[in-house]
């Protein structure tokens, strides 16, 4: 055994050299708490669930409404595509004609229902792929495409009120990034969403 370490026992043995080892360990132990803790809390309260990763998810936060109905998303959105012809460079699949009006806040962030009605469509649907289907009833349908995968809070035959969470933005189906494609149908043909929630008072941008 070396010097040091047999010093350091024979310290460590007398009544005197304990409280010297106690009064050097405690503010060694005291600060290295103060530098670990955050780095063990921060990770945890940013992680937090993953359905609330979005500001529009925060608890009470709601999309605005007016009467029956309210946006699809909470809080402000990029505008994509609108309704109508509306190519797009370089994507095979996508189509030429666009039948709703895309918006996105990010992904994960939630999608609301525009309107109270009941679901007719939860899961993989043709290319728009994760998508919830509401029927409001007088031959007038909402369709909220390209949802995440394992995201929808709703199932076939349930009742929704306007501002229920359905799921969550995503990129599933026929999409080349994260946005949700909201379209408006009657009598099952799509019509332009603008002119449709303007009318509501809900304008869209």
């Amino acid at each position: 055994m070396g010097a040091p370490l047999l010093a350091l026992s024979a310290l460590a043995k007398a009544r005197t050299g304990r409280r010297v080892v106690l009064a050097l360990f405690i503010p060694v132990a005291l600060v290295l708490l103060l530098i670990v803790s955050p780095l063990l809390v921060v990770p945890l309260a940013l992680a937090g669930d993953p359905a609330q990763s979005d500001s529009s998810a925060l608890p009470g936060s709601a999309p605005v409404a007016n009467g029956d109905w309210g946006y699809p998303l909470a809080g402000s959105y990029r505008k994509g595509r609108g309704f109508g012809h509306n190519p797009v460079s370089g994507c095979s699949y996508c189509s030429t004609e666009h039948k709703g009006y895309d918006m996105a806040q990010g992904c994960g962030s939630t999608v609301y229902a525009a309107g109270g009605g009941v679901v007719t469509v939860a899961g993989s649907y043709f290319g728009w792929g994760n998508t919830v289907l509401v029927d409001h009833g007088n031959d007038l349908e909402t369709l909220y495409g390209h949802m995440q995968w394992g995201s929808l809070q709703v199932a076939v035959g349930q009742h929704v009120t306007v501002g229920a969470r359905i799921g969550a933005e995503g990129s599933t189906g026929h999409s080349t990034g994260c946005h949700l494609h909201y379209e408006v149908r009657k009598s099952g043909v799509a019509i332009d969403p603008q002119p449709f929630m303007a009318a509501l008072g809900l304008p869209l941008k």
